[in-house]
């Protein structure tokens, strides 16, 4: 909305195609996402956990109704630091939580340990702020949001205690 409004303003005569393809894309990206956030709604709720390296998927554990655990913050000067790890391990383990994910721009080790001293399983990568190459797996928006979202949605499904 914020794109089209601002394109609309600085080009008036156009500015109905602006918000009508924004209005489109919108579309797009609920119909991406709508049969997955189905599946994480029939995942008990305690089990609706989204555990991953960097604190960047807060929206997407509110839309998806998940709690949120993460080692360190975004754009954290440390990153997979003893205590931080420390921190997860006892969380996991107190929660339960099948599954642990990591961002495809960090190191997965932190994540991987998680799993390993827990028993969790190791979710596989998201992407939160990167596209591949046009022929990788996330070349578009779309594509990042689609096989993100597929990826929790595996990850919780295929490891529910």
């Amino acid at each position: 909305d914020n794109i089209a409004a601002a394109f609309a303003k600085y080009d008036p005569k156009n500015a109905e195609s602006y918000h009508s393809n924004a209005d489109a894309y919108k579309n797009e990206i609920r119909a991406t996402i709508a049969p997955l956030r189905d599946r994480i709604a029939q995942i008990p709720e305690d089990q609706r956990w989204l555990v991953t390296c960097e604190g960047a998927f807060s929206y997407l554990a509110r839309d998806f109704g998940m709690k949120e655990l993460y080692l360190w913050p975004m754009n954290a000067d440390q990153t997979g630091t003893p205590q931080q790890v420390r921190k997860v391990v006892d969380a996991v383990r107190q929660h339960d939580i099948p599954v642990v994910f990591c961002e495809s721009t960090v190191n997965t080790s932190p994540a991987e340990q998680i799993a390993r001293e827990t028993g969790a399983a190791y979710g596989g990568v998201l992407y939160v702020d990167s596209l591949s190459a046009a022929d990788g797996p996330v070349p578009s928006y779309l594509d990042l949001l689609r096989v993100t979202s597929q990826t929790v949605v595996d990850g919780l499904t295929e490891n529910l205690k």
